[in-house]
């Protein structure tokens, strides 16, 4: 089972999102500490991929932003809109 740490920043905006995302959010947080890529998910590594930024999917409008920071944990760095998430440079 994956261990799940978090930023500030992650903490303030996920306390930000409505109780109908942050419900979701727990979901698919407990998908995550199983198996972060499983296919509901969908995890993807994003660009450049030589920054290790990876994200994976909320609902349809929200995504989650984090690294692996090893093979049992992952970083989670911010969370929030798919327009806002794949606005942020590396």
């Amino acid at each position: 089972m994956f261990e799940i740490v978090v930023t500030e920043e992650f903490e303030t905006q996920y306390q930000g999102l409505s109780s109908a995302i942050q419900k979701k959010m727990q979901k698919q947080e407990k998908i995550f500490r199983l198996n972060p890529h499983y296919p509901s998910l969908r995890v993807e590594k994003l660009i450049p991929k030589n920054k290790e930024v990876w994200s994976f999917r909320v609902d349809r409008k929200y995504r989650v932003l984090f690294r692996f920071v090893d093979g049992k944990t992952a970083l989670f760095l911010a969370v929030g809109s798919h327009d806002w998430i794949y606005s942020i440079k590396f």
